[in-house]
């Protein structure tokens, strides 16, 4: 009998298996790919998902209304927060701005330690704001190249912080 047949705690609604926002992160690999990095100070994060129409609207079309397929995708993702110039996520954007080089991104649940999605992207936008009166924030838009892949059902992989040689990316074990 759990939780006694479910009278008071039934667990099934749609509001128990809600994700607060605050849990979902993106992270770059740094240059090597071995290293994981949480954004440090974000606030917000939107992904950006969008399809081309085509028309295909022919003269036997019925009824007179147009017709239409998809087309191509794309991918973008904004985010932003406060920044911390000297932490190393925020170096490995700055360098990838400057270079004109990809990033490799992944967007996870740290509550869940579960892998979301992932995608390589270029760093279009990434101004830097110092109001007199307010901290000094960030923001960057990322643009895809090539699929945003969807990693709710793959096994494992990095979380921010893990490094390959399993050291939490700082010469300690992980969780030291």
């Amino acid at each position: 009998m759990a939780f006694e047949n479910n009278l008071y705690c039934d667990f099934s609604g749609t509001a128990t298996k809600a994700v607060a926002g605050k849990d979902i992160l993106l992270a770059v690999f740094n240059s090597t790919g071995d290293k994981l990095l949480a954004v440090a100070g974000q606030q917000g994060l939107t992904i950006n998902r969008s399809k081309d129409s085509i028309e295909v609207t022919s003269k036997d079309t019925k009824g007179g209304w147009k017709a239409k397929i998809g087309g191509m995708k794309e991918w973008s993702i904004d985010n932003d927060g406060l920044y911390v110039a000297d932490d190393e996520s925020h170096k490995a954007l700055s360098k990838a701005f400057h270079d004109d080089e990809f990033v490799c991104l992944k967007v996870v649940n740290q509550k869940t330690k579960q892998a979301l999605f992932g995608g390589i992207a270029i760093v279009t936008d990434y101004p830097i704001e110092a109001p007199f009166d307010d901290a000094v924030t960030y923001s960057i838009s990322l643009e895809g190249n090539g699929p945003l892949v969807d990693l709710s059902d793959q096994e494992g992989g990095m979380m921010p912080g893990d490094s390959e040689n399993g050291d939490g990316g700082n010469g300690e074990p992980a969780g030291a």
